[in-house]
């Protein structure tokens, strides 16, 4: 009698060690990407906006860089909400007439503002008010920037000035053409895991 040869099974190979490797990285980039979008719709939905004219400040910051923020500080002090105004971050070439004169204002509506002219980003932004707001001996100030760009600098601006200093945060629309709320977003994380991580 003829033996029926046995059918050959044919086992599953071994996962490579590369091939483990590969899936698990995989698996960290999806949890990453899933927590950036899901930080990204909180950080959307959740912009600030503006502060009422009725609360009062012993001073104005006005970050420069976006429509519509000088416009507002100078609202604010027409409206008597602060006696006092920092436009942080203007160029060496302007001079108080030549803002004056963009904002088609006069002269005497900027008669309590002062110019910094040491700030180049939102670091150096919190920094030179910091500086200003010693000198001054402000106690409360009311900080003007757009939504998209208002956490990051109330992050920088939480290192930079006493604990005991109030700011109240008076957020203009995110201006047309400016940097995304996604680069917004990702730059005030990067920010906030670097101070929580001791990087300064």
């Amino acid at each position: 009698m003829t033996r029926k040869p046995r059918p050959m099974v044919v086992g599953k190979r071994p996962r490579s060690r590369s091939t483990g490797l590969i899936g698990a990285l995989l698996r960290l980039v999806a949890i990453v990407a899933l927590a950036w979008v899901a930080g990204l719709l909180w950080f959307s939905l959740t912009l600030p906006g503006a502060a009422p004219l009725a609360t009062r400040t012993d001073a104005v910051v006005v970050l420069t860089g976006g429509k519509g923020r000088l416009a507002r500080g100078v609202e604010v002090l027409q409206a008597g909400a602060a006696p006092r105004m920092l436009i942080s971050g203007v160029a060496r070439s302007s001079s108080m007439a030549m803002i004056a004169e963009a904002a088609e204002l006069p002269m005497s509506a900027f008669a309590t503002t002062d110019l910094g002219y040491g700030a180049v980003d939102t670091r150096s932004n919190a920094e030179e008010t910091a500086s200003w707001v010693t000198r001054r001996e402000v106690r409360s100030l009311r900080l003007v920037t757009s939504s998209a760009h208002m956490r990051r600098a109330r992050l920088e601006l939480s290192r930079a000035v006493a604990a005991d200093v109030r700011v109240v945060p008076d957020a203009v629309p995110h201006e047309v053409g400016a940097p995304g709320i996604p680069w917004e977003y990702t730059k005030f994380l990067a920010r906030w895991l670097a101070l929580n991580a001791g990087l300064g």
